[in-house]
């Protein structure tokens, strides 16, 4: 059986289809799955590696990513749609100068996902990019397994 793989990044240039209302609050409390963690360790290794400063990890950024890969599970997409409402959200409650986006689909580790955006000159931008802090979801939708990416970087 073959295997689809997904991968999209994002600016804040790219446009979306639908139009929602940032949430303006402060979400302090988010419950990583080791998998996630994983993934946010993985992309500081990398960037270690490469002489670049590591990344912090915001749980209010984590829970904007998780909330899209529950949109993408809930429309059964991939995409960036509504991307500039989370940028706009994190610019307004953690003051951050600038918002990026990588997202996949379908990849069974964390480790597969990174080394596929690694090979994206637009994912690698975004993950060699001058951010300071980050936020990752990894979900897996309920009625085909199947596993949804999201990776926020911002710089504040």
């Amino acid at each position: 059986m073959a295997l689809v793989f997904t991968l999209i990044s994002c600016s804040p240039d790219s446009a979306s289809e639908e139009v929602a209302t940032p949430q303006a609050r402060l979400i302090q409390d988010y419950n990583y799955q080791p998998e996630e963690l994983e993934l946010a360790d993985l992309i500081n290794e990398y960037r270690a590696s490469k002489g670049l400063k590591t990344l912090h990890i915001i749980n209010h950024v984590s829970f904007k990513s998780e909330e899209h890969n529950e949109y993408m599970i809930s429309k059964r997409v991939v995409n960036h749609d509504l991307f500039q409402e989370r940028a706009e959200n994190i610019i307004e409650v953690l003051g951050a100068v600038k918002v990026n986006e990588n997202i996949a689909y379908n990849f069974s580790t964390p480790n597969s996902a990174l080394y596929a955006w690694l090979k994206s000159s637009g994912h690698k931008a975004n993950i060699e990019g001058d951010f300071t802090d980050f936020g990752v979801s990894i979900r897996v939708d309920p009625n085909t397994g199947d596993k949804y990416y999201t990776n926020i970087f911002i710089k504040k």
